[in-house]
């Protein structure tokens, strides 16, 4: 998964606390991992962050549902940082889905709390694609 503008909404802020926690956990992981991102620098990548709360806010939730997210490119044109979820495996917060509505209706028996798209969407995110 990679992080997208999410919608606003008034529960996308972190707290400083939380906020400094998830600095020094993508830090760790962004210094532990140099081969996804060479020639990037961490310093930048912080600084875009810490001036877009709501991407930070989406980088917690992907934290949250157990994924590890991390820089892998930089956007040049745009400017943006591009973040995948570099876990091994699906997290545990991001299992036993339906891939959308559609699928997650037409279950009847045994169906998930939650689809895919949707969750994604609510995160702020948006799912990979074999491309």
């Amino acid at each position: 998964m990679k992080t997208k503008n999410p919608k606003p909404s008034p529960k996308a802020e972190l707290s400083p606390k939380q906020r400094e926690e998830l600095l020094r956990t993508l830090k760790a992981r962004f210094e532990k991992y140099m081969s996804r991102h060479k020639g990037l620098e961490w310093a930048k990548v912080q600084s875009k962050l810490e001036a877009n709360p709501e991407k930070l806010w989406s980088l917690n939730e992907m934290e949250r549902t157990g994924g590890e997210p991390d820089v892998v490119d930089h956007d040049k044109k745009t400017g943006e940082y591009i973040f995948y979820d570099c876990s091994a495996e699906s997290p545990k917060g991001r299992r036993s889905l339906c891939y959308d509505r559609e699928g997650l209706e037409a279950r009847k028996a045994f169906a998930p709390d939650n689809n895919a798209l949707d969750m994604a969407d609510a995160m702020g995110i948006e799912l990979l694609t074999e491309e």
